[in-house]
């Protein structure tokens, strides 16, 4: 690793300064890889060295289009020269195209808008609770979620109120009420879990934090079955998993399963501005009254913008057919290294988790050995890479980046 210097008053000249100054005045809320990019286009990074990088994480599947993709950021700077923000105290004229674009895409009726992915979870929660007492009928204060173990949906109070990962929950008690925890994957213990009081079951079609674990076949649609025998609300949610990772618009498109609302975010500000929402039905979404919910930001000419660029590319197909193509390339590459230092390869699309296998690197130690030979990827837990690229990538591209894993893991 980079030794870190004490900071200066001076300008920051090298990575090493900068890494300085951000650990100095930065709360230590992350833990990064040494790298100062400054620069990135398409599946590539700069350093403020002048060291270019394969991104092989593309922000959690925010940059699913690659960094500084022409048509988002043409929308980004027309935009930026008419209006940025109204606050929904007012219109706007690119509100009302964005939202119905969107629905249209992912074959909805209607549109939340929000900012980050945690807010649209939120806001989730929030309407299937008010669903399940307005429409339900279940008795006021009493509704209940059900979610799966080993899940991730942000870092909200509420959110990490019904975490299983100790280092999200871990001293930020008192906990939310309200949430059942059952394993993921398991159909059974998600029956035996639903009451007459359940208002919604929020799952990851594939688990992204927990190591890109894709549930059994059969699984999600037995989701959606028990959801309709007890009038429950389906929640997916597709903030990593949807928008073309997958090479389906949406994962759960994989199973032949509609969820009545999901979550969507990262990819859809284009890796620009953060952008979220809540998707689904009109019966459901509109619980909602005005005053009820709302964010000062969501739904903001410039995310608006951007986020109708995200949908044009998406409608086209283009992105999801790479996904397809380019990902069966990814995981056979991968899967060829099964047995040469990786247990297991998990995943769909242009995502995948390497389990290294015992006796090999740690999960951080092999994310840093990949930055020096100039591939950028992250750890999830103390054994697993998760591989997302952009979706712009080519197989040569690809195989640089598995080439590098292979030497990290070899024996």
């Amino acid at each position: 690793m980079t030794a870190i210097a004490a900071p200066t008053t001076d300008a920051p000249t090298s990575g090493a300064d900068f890494i300085a100054l951000d650990e100095h005045w930065s709360t230590h809320n992350y833990h990064p890889l040494p790298v100062v990019i400054s620069h990135g286009e398409g599946s590539w990074v700069t350093d403020v060295d002048g060291r270019r990088y394969l991104d092989f994480l593309s922000g959690y599947s925010s940059l699913n289009f690659g960094h500084r993709h022409p048509a988002l950021i043409a929308a980004a700077v027309e935009q930026l020269g008419r209006v940025t923000l109204t606050s929904r105290a007012f219109h706007h004229d690119q509100f009302g195209l964005f939202c119905r674009e969107l629905a249209e895409l992912t074959g909805t009726e209607t549109v939340l808008t929000m900012n980050s992915g945690a807010e649209a979870v939120e806001s989730a929660i929030k309407v299937a609770r008010k669903w399940a007492y307005q429409v339900k009928g279940v008795p006021a204060g009493t509704a209940e979620i059900v979610v799966a173990g080993a899940n991730f949906h942000g870092r909200t109070t509420t959110i990490v109120s019904f975490s299983t990962d100790e280092v999200a929950r871990a001293d930020f008690g008192p906990f939310t009420p309200g949430f059942t925890v059952v394993a993921y994957g398991d159909e059974r213990a998600l029956r035996d879990a639903v009451t007459d009081r359940t208002a919604a079951v929020l799952i990851e079609p594939i688990q992204g934090e927990a190591g890109i674990v894709v549930p059994p076949a059969g699984y999600l649609a037995a989701v959606r079955r028990i959801c309709d025998e007890n009038n429950v609300l389906m929640i997916a949610d597709e903030i990593q998993s949807g928008l073309g990772r997958t090479g389906e618009l949406l994962a759960l498109d994989h199973a032949g399963v509609r969820a009545d609302l999901y979550t969507l975010g990262k990819a859809l500000g284009g890796g620009i501005v953060p952008v979220s929402a809540v998707v689904g039905s009109r019966s459901v979404l509109g619980v909602l009254k005005p005053g009820e919910h709302g964010s000062t930001f969501g739904g903001n000419p410039l995310a608006c913008a951007v986020g109708r660029a995200v949908v044009r590319l998406l409608a086209t197909g283009e992105f999801q057919e790479r996904s397809r193509e380019l990902g069966g390339y990814l995981h056979a590459r991968l899967n060829d290294l099964v047995g040469h230092g990786v247990a297991e390869v998990r995943g769909r699309g242009l995502w995948a988790g390497v389990e290294i296998a015992p006796g090999g690197p740690k999960g951080r130690e092999a994310s840093e050995a990949l930055a020096q030979r100039g591939v950028l990827c992250k750890e999830t837990h103390d054994s697993t890479l998760r591989v997302a690229p952009p979706l712009v990538i080519t197989a040569e591209e690809i195989d640089l980046g598995v080439d590098a894993i292979a030497e990290i893991v070899k024996r």
